[in-house]
């Protein structure tokens, strides 16, 4: 995004203002030179940076302040205000810095500062192995390579994906780019020509079907093999399929890769009805996407309130009004029993014309790899906090990985994308001899038209579930409790309450 030089607001820094203005902690946003600058200020330290974050461009200054870093309050991305630098996913580009001189009681922004897009800290590469594998092309892998080259790592990076296309933005597969509001030129996470001005070998459509671990290699579905050092699996997940008759189908859908995602677009610029089958995060988004391109949609799924079991049942109840609100059928406490060319049969006995079916019933862990080689599994590839597997040359990350989770005392899978992207990153860091424990807490957000739910902690089972505010004004902070300790907090229009909730649960450590 273009910053608009013709909506500057605040006051012209580079002129200066009283040091009183800028109270301890506060931000303030100016503008110097015709852009937007973020004044913060920590005890003595004045920091001027970018007002906007560089994930999704959300507004920094309506975010929180946490030492020396500014976390974004829309997906968390958190920046350190010294360097600029993006210390946590899902946001991977710095932010401007300036130059602040205090003179006299006031504070001035100078020069704009030279911006990195790698770390200055390039201790670990002298220590690091020659050759790495990674094993996908998703969140995990993608920012696993991202952050060994943002490290100055000098080794071999090869990078295995079965997907056709290069790491893409997942999140907006079922939101603006499914809605028709978001041009496929923003779905990569980065343009083609990055991985080879990088160096990172990165092989579409390479599937990897075995790993001898004691030859250290990875073979492929072509017969060659791949030597490592280190080898990180981040396989990622595989949507779950539905086994009724007529469900493989030519214009039944699952939605994981840009090509489903293509694919449901193309048929729904011709599609009457959609049914989504599932009232899943996933599916209730390509819902709402789908009805931003007037498709009338029909959702069928077997509980009684969507989201209840996630959300708790008054959220669910708001979540399942406001789809109805924008022309959403709910056939709920229903299944699919066959589908046809023009129509899905019910348990009920009831029959929906359709057109399109998209199917959202889950996703479950690709672990099969890592089985196969031996790896410890338990629901998910066990991994110690610094992710590594029982083979302590191979790690794993993303949506395969079950670790230790300090803040829950439990052992955790999550099917995050922040998760995974984070967990890339550490597992870079480990993989480069930073022994640093993966600490970071769960967070997702989930888009409904023009209401955004954030979710922060890890909550399978809760005991209390405390409600703030009202979510029927969509004003609302719930909290889920287990013993009386929150594990979890989702919002909607709370953002900085969010972000508080998060560096909470940073603090608390159960093991």
């Amino acid at each position: 995004m273009v910053q608009d030089h013709t909506e500057l607001s605040g006051p012209e820094l580079t002129q200066g203002i009283s040091l009183a203005q800028l109270p301890d902690g506060a931000m303030l946003v100016g503008h110097a030179s015709g852009e937007q600058v973020l004044l913060v200020r920590r005890g003595a330290e004045i920091f001027a940076v970018g007002t906007q974050c560089t994930h999704y461009h959300g507004p920094l200054a309506e975010g929180l302040v946490v030492d020396n870093t500014v976390r974004c309050p829309w997906h968390h991305a958190c920046f350190d205000l010294r360097s600029g630098e993006a210390v946590r996913a899902p946001a991977l580009d710095p932010i401007v810095c300036w130059s602040v001189e205090q003179q006299d009681g006031k504070v001035f922004v100078r020069e704009k500062r030279p911006t990195s897009k790698t770390s200055s800290d390039a201790k670990f590469s002298r220590t690091a192995p020659a050759k790495i594998v990674i094993v996908g092309g998703g969140a995990a892998g993608f920012a696993a390579a991202e952050r060994l080259r943002r490290e100055k790592y000098q080794g071999n990076i090869v990078m295995l994906t079965d997907d056709a296309a290069a790491p893409i933005d997942r999140p907006n597969l079922s939101k603006d780019y499914l809605a028709g509001s978001a041009p496929e030129d923003w779905m990569p996470l980065r343009p083609e020509s990055f991985y080879s001005d990088h160096d990172i070998d990165l092989r579409l459509k390479s599937s990897a079907v075995a790993i001898d671990t004691r030859a250290r290699d990875v073979g492929l579905s072509d017969g060659s093999k791949i030597p490592y050092d280190r080898l990180l699996l981040a396989t990622g997940a595989e949507p779950v399929r539905l086994m009724v008759p007529g469900s493989d189908r030519p214009h039944v859908h699952t939605l994981r890769t840009i090509a489903d995602c293509r694919a449901i677009i193309e048929r729904a610029e011709v599609a009457h009805r959609a049914v989504v089958i599932g009232a899943s995060f996933i599916g209730l988004e390509v819902a709402a996407s789908l009805r931003a391109r007037d498709v009338e949609v029909h959702v069928i799924a077997p509980e009684k309130i969507p989201m209840e079991r996630i959300l708790g049942p008054e959220m669910g109840n708001f979540i399942c009004a406001l789809h109805e609100q924008h022309g959403v059928v709910f056939h709920l406490q229903d299944t699919v029993v066959a589908i046809d060319d023009k129509n899905v049969t019910l348990k009920s006995g009831d029959l929906l014309d359709a057109d399109l079916v998209v199917v959202g019933i889950g996703v479950r862990p690709r672990v099969g790899l890592a089985e196969k080689a031996g790896l410890a599994i338990d629901r998910g590839v066990v991994v110690n906090p610094y992710l590594e597997t029982s083979d302590p040359a191979i790690l794993a990350a993303g949506d395969i990985a079950r670790w230790p989770d300090p803040h829950s005392g439990e052992a955790i899978r999550v099917e995050h994308w922040v998760v995974a992207e984070r967990q890339g990153q550490a597992a870079a860091l480990t993989m480069l001899g930073h022994r640093e424990e993966f600490a970071a807490v769960p967070f997702f957000w989930s888009q409904h038209y023009d209401v955004q739910i954030n979710y922060v902690g890890h909550a399978e089972k809760w005991d209390e579930l405390l409600v703030e505010g009202n979510i029927a004004a969509r004003d609302c902070l719930l909290r889920f409790k287990r013993d009386s300790r929150v594990l979890a907090v989702a919002s909607i229009s709370r953002d900085v309450e969010n972000l508080q909730a998060e560096v909470t649960m940073e603090r608390v450590h159960i093991r």
